[in-house]
């Protein structure tokens, strides 16, 4: 597959280990985020990543933040991201089975049930259902 990936200061570290392991499995990570400690806008970064996405090329975005929420919400204000903050392995398999999210994200400082990777990869194993949720899907679209 081939992932973008965003972050700011506060996910730094867990940022890197997503892509190590995203990387070591064969997939392409491009990775739009900070490498440092020094402070930086997380609307930025998920602008960044979502304008980047929209021009097409990418099957999903993974953004992270020191909690996950601000980016989350940076980013879900762009029209056609629909952005999924999960922590644990149902939010990550749902939030693409009945939700069409097409970006998730997590936390730099939250302590998660289980790895952050196992989750990225219960999310990438699912798939949309359409169905009775497109309408929902579309609702969101439609901004109400």
């Amino acid at each position: 597959m081939h992932i973008l990936i965003a972050n700011d200061h506060g996910a730094v570290e867990l940022k890197a280990a997503i892509v190590a392991a995203l990387s070591a499995k064969g997939h392409t990570v491009d990775n739009l985020g900070v490498d440092g400690p020094d402070s930086v806008d997380y609307p930025d970064r998920a602008r960044l990543a979502a304008e980047r996405y929209l021009a097409g090329g990418y099957d999903f975005g993974i953004l992270c933040c020191g909690s996950g929420i601000g980016i989350s919400i940076a980013a879900n204000k762009i029209r056609g991201i629909r952005c999924a903050q999960v922590f644990d392995l149902y939010t990550a398999e749902m939030c693409k089975r009945h939700n069409d999210a097409n970006f998730i994200s997590f936390g730099g400082r939250v302590s998660y049930p289980v790895p952050v990777i196992e989750m990225i990869e219960a999310y990438m194993a699912a798939e949309y259902e359409g169905g009775r949720h497109a309408a929902r899907v579309a609702k969101i679209e439609a901004g109400g």
